[in-house]
This record gives structure tokens, C-alpha cells and sequence, in this order.
């Protein structure tokens, strides 16, 4: 079996502050420690389902979070952006049996998480067909042009819930609750069982109803906290201003729209 996980920080155990990110802050290591030892877990399940090959793209800030000294030999990292559409998905083809997502977090304007975004800190939100996406809303999309499954996220309970309406067969663990600016959270021993536990249920279940449903046409609108963005960003082929912070964009081709995300976000 080979597995794809894209990994990100600010849905892991505990983290509530953008400091707790930075890896130019002393707050991090100890939050950089917690995404090692999920993502360590979630391997340990995937390798127990069967897994003989894991591919992780590193896909927080830098992409240089993870040491893989200390993840299993069936571990291949992919560290740094290629600078491609897909992005947090790099690496990514039709081989891969599955897809998992580590450290998730909910979407730019939601009290799930203290650190909500969507992709940056420089925009309001990101609307496809009229709602709020997420992250993991955009990555799912590129996995579904791939006809590759999504079989398990973990990530704040918001989040998860968020998925769960998505496609209500991926496995699921909340690594904590949001509440404003705060979050509760579990013993991290605990959550890293709880994912080591769900990813290995997730990988030996039949996976065919896991396809995160692909929409047939892409109407997107991203509102910026700048108005010069917007008006910037209004002239990428294909983009209208609609107002004096947002710009909108109609396609029935997700990778086209991955192409004016690189640009516009």
C-alpha cells in the first residue's frame, strides 16, 4: 500500500498562538516536537494497515518542520515548495492508494481554531460555490482529480466536523477544541494513540466511498484585508473585481483554479 500525507501544524495538539509556529520563535520546538510525534503515530498506524510506502510533504511555513531521522525507512520527505499549484500536495500522482492529513486546521473566519486561515493570513476567506473552504477543502478537491481517496484527518474538532459533513467515511481525530482564542485539549499521549489508532482503522476499511465529491464547476470568490490586493489580483487572466476587497473567478477545471490560487492568494 502506498500512503500520501501533507502536514501542517496548526491543528496539532495544544498549539494556540502563531508564535507556537515560527520556527524563528523559541515557543516552537516544543509545538514542532508535538506535529513530529503525530506524524510519527499516524506512519506507525499507516505501516501497521500495510502501508510499504509513505510519501510526507512537509507543508507548514517553510516546509522544513520534520526530522526524518526519526519516522520510519518507509518514509519519503518531501521537504520545500516545488512552487507547482498543488502545492501542500506536492508529490502527489494516481498511484497512491490513499490520502491522510495531519495537523489541519479549520478555515480563515471560524472560531474553531485561534489560528483559522486559509492558505495565508492576507486574506478574509476563500468562498468555492458559496462557502467558506478550507485547506483541506483545496487539497481534497486535487486529490479527487486523481481518483486517490482520503482516509483519515486529524486536526482541531471544528475541522472535523467540516470533514465529516464533506464525506462522512473519512476517519477523524479532534487534537483539540477550539474556543476563540483559546483551545482544550487532550493529553497528547492520548491523541497520538487516537491517531495511530484511526489511521491503521482507516487504511484496512474498503476506501471506495472516500473520494471527496468533486463539484462540476468552480465559482470562487477570495476577499482580501487590502483592497490593493484585490485590485492587483483583478487583472490574473479570467478574474473580475466585485467589489473593493474581492475578486471573483469561475472554471470547470480544478486545476485551473489551483493555477489562480498561486497567483491571486
Amino acid at each position: 500500500m502506498k500512503v500520501y500525507m501533507s502536514v501542517d501544524i496548526e491543528g496539532v495538539n495544544g498549539i494556540c498562538n502563531w508564535e507556537e509556529t515560527d520556527s524563528s520563535s523559541p515557543k516552537y520546538k516544543e509545538f514542532q516536537s508535538e506535529l513530529q510525534r503525530e506524524v510519527k503515530a499516524a506512519c506507525a498506524g499507516a505501516i501497521k494497515a500495510g502501508a510499504t510506502e509513505i510519501v510526507i510533504k512537509d507543508a507548514h511555513d517553510s516546509a522544513r518542520n520534520l526530522d526524518i531521522l526519526d519516522l520510519p525507512e518507509e518514509v519519503k520527505l518531501h521537504r520545500g515548495w516545488e512552487g507547482i499549484p498543488c502545492s501542500m500536495m506536492a508529490g502527489l500522482d494516481n498511484t497512491f492508494d490513499a490520502v491522510i492529513f495531519i495537523g489541519y486546521h479549520s478555515p480563515s473566519r471560524s472560531s474553531g481554531n485561534p489560528l483559522s486561515h486559509t492558505m495565508n493570513t492576507h486574506i478574509h476567506h476563500i468562498k468555492i460555490n458559496g462557502i467558506i473552504a478550507s485547506e483541506f477543502t483545496i487539497n481534497s478537491y486535487y486529490a479527487s482529480t486523481l481518483k486517490v481517496p482520503v482516509a483519515f484527518l486529524s486536526g482541531d474538532a471544528n475541522l472535523t466536523n467540516l470533514v465529516k459533513e464533506i464525506n462522512p467515511n473519512i476517519e477523524t481525530v479532534a487534537s483539540k477544541e477550539g474556543r476563540f482564542n483559546a483551545v482544550i485539549s487532550k493529553h497528547p499521549n492520548i491523541t497520538c494513540r487516537e491517531i495511530e489508532e484511526g489511521v491503521y482503522k482507516s487504511l484496512t476499511r474498503d476506501l471506495k466511498n472516500n473520494l471527496v465529491y468533486l463539484p462540476s464547476n468552480f465559482d470562487i470568490e477570495v476577499q482580501y484585508k487590502k483592497q490593493t490586493d484585490a485590485y492587483r489580483n483583478s487583472f490574473f487572466p479570467g478574474c473580475k473585481l466585485i467589489g473593493s476587497d474581492r475578486i471573483a473567478y469561475q472554471t470547470q477545471n480544478y486545476k485551473e483554479a489551483l493555477v489562480m490560487f498561486k497567483f491571486v492568494l
